[in-house]
């Protein structure tokens, strides 16, 4: 008995120093100071834009939409019933929603086969564009416009799998959803489209864009409401600096002009209603008599380019995309606080960004806020925005150049 006693106490005392052996082993094998090295050394690649596409509601392509604006025209005007997309709905209720429309007024894509016109026939009702939604429609014509402009239909293999695309929406095809909707309220199931689900899912846009082309890098869509595009452009930048992609079509696209889209924002209160007999008056941000925004529709894509990639095919250079900042409020699921807080630490982020820890003269820059006059309860945050950039100015070696104006008729 003693014996065995003895034998046991050997045996759970080796039992004991495999266990912390085997301990120590495991903190070797998952402690972050053994298991990790210093991570490699990758400088970010530098960002360039090369290519430009516009579907707008002063018309199609950059350059009329540009002479357009510099005409002084305006995109806005009052809809119709006919614009509200209820073609499957009988009349009556057509023009009883239309009646129901607290706001009448939009900026909407002229459509036509005329230059400078969206054609739907071209690019919505072939036959093999079932699956093509509105919005996916005009991001694959401003898709088009934009890689014409940089001069990249690459044919090459290695080429495609280093071309990706990031195009985001908002809302997507909701036109389709209420087609749908009402099929089934009238017990027509078995007359759903097959392609209901690949003409509303946001992603589509890209997915068409990449398989025209044959692109066969990152496919990505960004779906944050006002901040996709600049989102889904902001990404793609970073797919090219970490080396994911030579080249990104990055961009938003929406087509949000229907009686389901417009209703809903009427009764958030989000929409203007005060100029429904004026209809170029009615977009006036920042300006005392605004009471909501302006629903619209359109796309624009622009070409990414990692910087060396672009000098050696001798592409055209419009500009350089050096920082990109993101931020949330943290406040209210609409209205932006305040004090600016969100939007003040988006563009510190992007500044520290496109400084790289660098103070550079970056000269003149001037600041514009129109339609100040009694507004300034309402815009607290542009002068937090405002003081924020002064604070800035030791860093940037910036001179700031500010005008308050109101608004001009």
């Amino acid at each position: 008995m003693k014996m065995w006693g003895f034998g046991n106490g050997i045996h759970h005392y080796f039992s004991k120093i495999r266990r912390q052996h085997h301990n120590q082993l495991l903190g070797r094998l998952f402690s972050s100071s053994a298991a990790f090295g210093p991570p490699p050394s990758r400088p970010l690649r530098r960002v360039v834009v090369t290519g430009l596409g516009l579907v707008t509601p002063l018309g199609c392509g950059v350059e009329t939409t540009w002479k357009c604006l510099t005409a002084g025209q305006c995109g806005v005007r009052a809809i119709t019933p006919e614009d509200l997309k209820m073609d499957g709905f009988d009349k009556d209720i057509q023009l009883l929603t239309f009646d129901q429309l607290a706001s009448k007024v939009a900026a909407i894509v002229p459509c036509g086969s005329n230059a400078g016109e969206f054609n739907e026939a071209l690019w919505l009702n072939s036959k093999d564009h079932r699956s093509i939604a509105r919005f996916i429609g005009y991001a694959l014509c401003a898709a088009d416009e934009a890689l014409k402009a940089a001069n990249w239909l690459p044919s090459e293999q290695n080429e495609k799998e280093k071309t990706g695309v990031s195009i985001g929406a908002g809302t997507g095809s909701i036109c389709d959803i209420l087609d749908a909707s009402r099929i089934i309220c009238e017990k027509r199931l078995r007359r759903l489209s097959p392609f209901f689900i690949p003409r509303i899912l946001i992603n589509m846009a890209s997915g068409h864009v990449s398989m025209t082309y044959g692109f066969q890098g990152p496919n990505h869509a960004a779906v944050t409401a006002c901040a996709t595009g600049a989102h889904s452009i902001g990404d793609a930048a970073r797919m090219i600096q970490f080396g994911d992609a030579d080249v990104m079509v990055a961009g938003g696209t929406e087509a949000s002009i229907d009686a389901l889209s417009i209703a809903g924002f009427c009764r958030s209160r989000a929409l203007t209603t005060k100029y429904n007999s004026v209809p170029e008056e009615a977009s006036r941000p920042f300006d005392c008599g605004r009471d909501g925004f302006v629903i619209a529709e359109g796309s624009g894509i622009m070409v990414l380019e990692e910087l060396e990639h672009a000098q050696r095919r001798g592409a055209k250079i419009y500009a350089e995309l050096r920082g990109y900042g993101m931020s949330g409020d943290a406040y209210h699921i609409t209205q932006p606080h305040a004090d600016g807080r969100g939007a003040i630490l988006a563009m510190t982020r992007a500044l520290e960004q496109g400084l790289g820890g660098e103070r550079k003269a970056f000269g003149f820059c001037k600041i514009s806020f129109w339609g100040c006059k009694r507004v300034w309860g309402r815009c607290g945050s542009l002068v937090s925005i405002l003081t924020k950039w002064i604070t800035l100015m030791p860093m940037l070696h910036l001179h700031l150049w500010v005008t308050l104006s109101k608004r001009m008729r």
